[in-house]
């Protein structure tokens, strides 16, 4: 039978959700080690999509094929007991043989966070990345207009890149701003997809705009698909993964979005 899992996790102390060579510490790897303990039989455990070194998750998706005896409403119980503080299982359910939770993915959602403060704060630094500029929230989100619709999204990927196509869509970007003794900044993005470090670059050039720099350059970078146009890659702290979405609810006691 097919299992699906919603998970959390902290992707501080991990080299990102994939398998890796020998001595790197992943999330497949301690989802699958403890999947084994638990069912006593090698077990793959596949995400919705990768998340690279650093990157966090508030609501990922994996699922797994197992014989087992252990009630669906158990699983996230029996996970955790063999997984690291730093990956917790929120819930668990059945689903059709057929189910494929990175092809079946209808929209992803993932929110970037940057704060402007005249020093480096310990307790914002681990989730997010700081700026040495502010950049103001009105010209981020004209950009951030630009950026939502059909388009191809070449110029917005790092090299490594192994996507067939480049095209993309954004269904919404949401710019928030907050105050609590510093300035926080949060960049949520909804598509249907995204190329490697694409959220991230994306986050990177509304902070520019957003301190001055002309939106032309996405007009651009849209035109060219060149990545010189653009601003710098985002730090890996600041990106966490919010939400798959199925177009179904997955897990019905969850408090899926």
């Amino acid at each position: 039978m097919r299992y699906a899992l919603l998970i959390q996790y902290d992707g501080t102390f991990f080299s990102g959700w994939q398998l890796q060579k020998k001595g790197e510490r992943t999330v497949q790897g301690e989802m699958e080690r403890a999947a084994a303990e638990i069912f006593s039989v090698p077990t793959r455990v596949t995400a919705s999509g990768r998340t690279d070194a650093g990157v966090h998750a508030r609501g990922q998706v994996c699922t797994f094929d197992a014989a087992t005896t252990v009630p669906t409403e158990k699983l996230p119980a029996c996970f955790n007991c063999h997984l690291p503080p730093d990956v917790r299982v929120l819930a668990g359910n059945a689903v059709p043989a057929d189910f494929d939770c990175t092809r079946h993915a209808k929209k992803k959602t993932y929110l970037y966070r940057a704060y402007f403060a005249p020093c480096e704060l310990p307790l914002c630094s681990r989730y997010a990345s700081r700026l040495k500029a502010k950049p103001d929230e009105d010209r981020m989100r004209e950009a951030a207009a630009l950026l939502c619709g059909v388009h191809d999204f070449k110029a917005f990927s790092s090299s490594g890149s192994s996507a067939k196509t480049t095209v993309r869509e954004i269904y919404e970007i949401k710019v928030r701003v907050t105050q609590n003794g510093h300035t926080m900044y949060e960049v949520e993005v909804t598509g249907n997809g995204f190329l490697y470090n694409m959220v991230r670059i994306i986050a990177g050039e509304l902070f520019a705009v957003g301190c001055g720099k002309p939106t032309q350059n996405i007009v651009q970078a849209f035109e060219t698909g060149k990545r010189t146009f653009l601003a710098k890659t985002m730090p890996a702290a600041g990106l966490t993964l919010q939400n798959v979405d199925y177009g179904i609810p997955l897990f019905s006691d969850a408090g899926e979005e």
